[in-house]
């Protein structure tokens, strides 16, 4: 009897993932051109972030040229006993996390106070000229932003100082060879090319909340205020959380063409952080194993980092990425 039961169930399961197999090429077929759509991503996908995986074994490997990857020296995990005993680490992880924790707390709610700042704009006519404004900078690149940065700071001939003394007869400031000012300078150039685009994030998802909503509360006697910090940021908090995953998906990372445009030696105790020293020590230099090695732990951070915000977001009632 109970071999009869269990032949049962098994043939109902091989039913069911008969018919889901069935149902799922039926979405397949029928989906088809955005399938076709998606193939070029995902052939990207596959060269450009699963392939090079393989390298990865450099990191556990005393690499050299000539012997190619899986011909070099095994060493297992003496890069990353190197990398943890060494001083110089803890200062890049440490410059890396602060740059990170600074951007999380000013960059990332700078375009979304943009977007609900645009949202209440009624003047077509300048709303387009502002959003305009505010997309520009992120079509030009940190070298030319950089240099654009530096010109301006400049103690001799950049504006900035030369309003300075003008105005207050105050001396020149050498801001990027001061760290505090260093620093200040990295976060604000940082929203000026940035948060004008993730507005158009924003603005979409406002764009989505119903318009009754608005008048329901308009009747109620709800001012501006009122239906920003009720209706429009609970209606954009989905969007929020998971823009929010993604930045901290990337936290042990930062942009390394705007550090490496803005930094110089004077600064190096704030401004030198993974991506950098990864660039100068692995490729300039030739310590591949070792700053595959910092990548690696780079990466497995990250990861953590996402899975964790993903949690914590789903905890907190929101939908989370998967």
């Amino acid at each position: 009897m109970h071999d009869l039961v269990q032949s049962a169930v098994q043939s109902d399961t091989a039913s069911q993932r008969s018919q889901r197999a069935k149902r799922r090429w039926t979405e397949i077929v029928r989906d088809r051109q955005l399938y076709l759509m998606f193939l070029p991503i995902l052939v990207w996908l596959i060269m450009f972030r699963y392939v090079p995986m393989y390298g990865l074994q450099i990191a556990f490997r005393d690499f050299r040229f000539a012997d190619g990857i899986s011909g070099s020296e095994w060493v297992g995990f003496e890069h990353f006993i190197k990398m943890f005993g060494s001083p110089e680490f803890f200062l890049l992880v440490r410059n890396t996390l602060l740059l990170n924790v600074y951007q999380l707390v000013f960059q990332f709610p700078a375009p979304i106070i943009l977007a609900l700042m645009l949202n209440e704009v009624r003047n077509r006519g300048f709303k387009r000229i502002s959003q305009t404004l505010l997309y520009v900078p992120h079509f030009i690149s940190w070298v030319v932003l950089g240099g654009i940065i530096i010109a301006i700071l400049s103690p001799s001939t950049g504006i900035v100082n030369n309003l300075r003394v003008e105005l207050f007869a105050a001396e020149p400031v050498h801001y990027l060879i001061n760290n505090g000012w260093w620093v200040f300078w990295f976060i604000a150039s940082g929203i000026w090319k940035s948060a004008g685009w993730g507005t158009i994030i924003y603005l979409a998802a406002i764009s989505g909340i119903d318009p009754q909503l608005y008048e329901a509360a308009t009747i109620d006697g709800a001012g501006k205020f009122r239906k920003i910090f009720h209706i429009t940021l609970p209606g954009i908090s989905g969007t929020i959380a998971i823009l929010l995953i993604l930045n901290l998906g990337g936290f042990i990372e930062i942009g390394f063409e705007q550090i490496y445009m803005l930094q110089n030696p004077v600064v190096r105790e704030v401004a030198e952080v993974i991506p950098t020293y990864v660039y100068r020590a692995g490729l300039r230099g030739g310590l591949f194993s070792y700053t595959a090695g910092i990548g690696f732990f780079q990466s497995v951070v990250g990861l953590v980092l996402v899975w964790g915000a993903n949690r914590a977001v789903k905890a907190l009632g929101g939908s989370g990425l998967w």
